[in-house]
C-alpha cells in the first residue's frame, strides 16, 4: 500500500431526518382514509429476513474493487464498485473517483484486474459510472428497487471495507430513515457536500465501502453506499450508534440511464472533464464567479485571466455565481472554445476567448 493513501468515504459531519421518523405513508392514522386503504397497507407482505451470509455470497460476485490515482493531489485512495453489466459498466460513488489520472479496477467475480474510464458522473448525487477497456462475461448484480424499502427493514452493506483489495467486508443493520438529509466531508480532500434523500441504515459502514451495494434479503440491489457517521470506538458505539448513508438505486439508475443518454444536464457530466484550470467563489457585491487563483499552465491563465478577475458570461450567457459557471464549463468538453466575459479588480470588462483542457473527473 503505498504512501498516502486513503480509504475513500464521506464522513458524516451534521445529519437531519426530513420526514417523521422516516415514515412514507406505512402509519395510517384513524379516519385519514378508506378502510380499503388501512387493510392494503396491513395485508403489505413483510420484507425477506436477512441471512447476511446468505446475501453476501449472493452480491459479492458483482461487485469491484477500484484503486485511484490521484497524482496531482500526491495520493493514491480505495474504493468499491457495482457491476451494472456483463461488458464492464461499473457503477461507483462520485467521491470514490473524484480527481483520478488513472482507475485500475479489479473485479471480484474472475479476479482480474482492468483499466477503466470516467463515462460521465452527477457529483451533486455523488454517483459515477465507469467502462472497463477489454471486459466480457462479469458478474452483474442483480438490482432492486429502493421504492419498496420500510423503516426497521434489515439490509446489508458490503464494500471493499480495508481498502487492500481483498474480499468485501459486509455489515448489515436496520433502516432508519429512507430521506435523510446530511452534510459529509470527503476524507481525502476534505470538502463538504450535501446529500438528500439517502437511506440511512444502522451499521458500522467505513471507509473504503463506498461505491459499494447496500442489499436486501433477496441479494438485490437497493442502494450505493456513499457515507458514514464515522469510524468509532467501541465505547462511543455505546453511547453513539454508528450509522452508514446510501443512494437509493432508482436514484442512482436515473442518474445512469441520463450518462448513457449521452446529454449532459447542469449537474450529470458526460465523457472526459473539461476544465478552466480556476478556483472560483461567488463574486460580491457582484454578480459572477471571482477567480480565486488561476492555476500556472492551465487554460484560464494561459488566456490572461488572473487573480481577482470575474467571469460574468459564458458564450452570451450570464454567469451570476461561482455555481452557475461550473454548470456552464460541466456541459462542455476538452478543446471547446468558450468566449468569457472578464470583469477586472479596477472595473475594466473584455471578452477573453479559452480552449478548455481536459481535467480529473470533479
Amino acid at each position: 500500500m503505498r504512501s498516502g493513501r486513503v480509504l475513500a468515504m464521506l464522513v458524516v459531519a451534521v445529519f437531519g431526518v426530513a420526514a417523521f421518523l422516516g415514515f412514507r405513508g406505512e402509519l395510517t392514522l384513524p379516519g385519514s382514509g378508506p378502510v380499503g386503504e388501512v387493510a392494503a397497507i396491513a395485508q403489505a407482505p413483510p420484507p425477506v429476513p436477512l441471512d447476511p451470509v446468505l446475501v453476501a455470497g449472493q452480491v459479492q460476485p458483482a461487485l469491484v474493487n477500484i484503486e485511484v490515482d490521484a497524482s496531482p493531489l500526491g495520493i493514491a485512495a480505495a474504493g468499491s464498485g457495482i457491476v451494472l453489466t456483463e461488458d464492464g459498466q461499473i457503477l461507483t460513488s462520485h467521491h470514490v473517483i473524484k480527481g483520478a489520472e488513472q482507475l485500475k479496477v479489479t473485479d471480484i467475480g474472475n479476479g482480474l484486474v482492468y483499466e477503466a474510464t470516467v463515462l460521465g458522473y452527477d457529483s451533486t448525487a455523488d454517483i459515477a459510472l465507469l467502462s472497463l477497456a477489454g471486459a466480457s462475461g462479469l458478474t452483474a448484480a442483480r438490482l432492486g428497487t429502493s421504492a419498496d424499502l420500510r423503516i426497521r427493514q434489515d439490509v446489508l452493506a458490503i464494500g471493499d471495507a480495508g481498502g487492500d483489495g481483498g474480499e468485501p467486508t459486509a455489515v448489515a443493520g436496520p433502516i432508519t430513515d429512507l430521506d435523510a438529509a446530511i452534510v459529509a466531508m470527503n476524507s481525502a480532500d476534505m470538502s463538504r457536500k450535501s446529500l438528500r434523500g439517502m437511506v440511512e441504515i444502522a451499521a458500522p459502514v467505513v471507509g473504503g465501502q463506498s461505491g459499494g451495494a447496500l442489499a436486501d434479503g433477496t441479494g438485490a440491489v437497493v442502494g450505493v453506499i456513499t457515507a458514514a457517521s464515522g469510524e468509532r470506538s467501541p465505547a462511543e458505539l455505546e453511547s453513539r450508534p454508528a450509522n452508514g448513508y446510501a443512494v437509493p438505486i432508482d436514484t442512482a439508475l436515473r442518474i445512469v440511464d441520463q450518462i448513457r443518454s449521452g446529454i449532459p444536464t447542469d449537474t450529470v457530466h458526460i465523457g472526459p472533464t473539461a476544465t478552466l484550470g480556476v478556483q472560483i467563489v461567488d463574486a460580491h457585491p457582484t454578480a459572477g464567479a471571482r477567480v480565486t487563483w488561476a492555476f500556472y499552465g492551465q487554460p484560464a491563465r494561459q488566456a490572461g485571466i488572473t487573480d481577482g478577475d470575474v467571469i460574468t458570461a459564458v458564450d452570451g450567457t450570464t454567469v451570476t455565481t461561482a455555481k452557475a459557471l461550473s454548470a456552464a464549463i460541466n456541459i462542455r468538453k476538452p478543446a471547446d472554445l468558450v468566449r468569457l466575459e472578464i470583469t477586472t479588480p479596477d472595473g475594466t470588462t473584455r471578452t477573453v476567448e479559452v480552449v478548455l483542457a481536459t481535467g480529473t473527473p470533479n
